[in-house]
């Protein structure tokens, strides 16, 4: 759902040439996205029914110029692992100081409240980038 709203936002923002993608820390590799996901998304005007997890790698760490995570834990997982990652890994609730937990495999409500806790950062993250 981050991976979508935030290409969106740089599309409608005019600020192209910025490649926006999605990976894990313990992804389970070639899933699709959870069906509520699609759908809670899809009433948005996004199809990721296409979208396969994929597992983060050193590589990815490497390349990115920012890294965006849910949870401060992931935070100081990918900070440890890659010590040359510090100073461009970060919440995407960063601003409000606020962590978006996990929705896989858990109800409705829960999948929509990381919604808007995404929509927010996405919103907040986009007026400083």
């Amino acid at each position: 759902m981050a991976e979508a709203l935030l290409r969106n936002a740089f599309i409608q923002s005019g600020k192209t040439g910025h490649v926006v993608s999605s990976a894990g820390l313990g992804a389970l590799v070639d899933h699709p996205a959870d069906p509520v996901a699609c759908q809670l998304i899809a009433e948005k005007g996004f199809d990721i029914s296409a979208h396969r997890a994929r597992q983060l790698t050193d590589e990815m760490i490497h390349q990115a110029d920012l890294i965006l995570v849910m949870e401060a834990w992931q935070k100081n997982a990918i900070e440890t692992r890659a010590p040359s990652a510090r100073g461009k890994v970060f919440r995407l609730g960063e601003w409000n100081k606020t962590d978006i937990s996990d929705p896989y495999q858990k109800g409705v409500s829960e999948f929509t409240q990381a919604l808007q806790l995404i929509e927010q950062g996405v919103a907040q993250w986009m007026a400083r980038l």
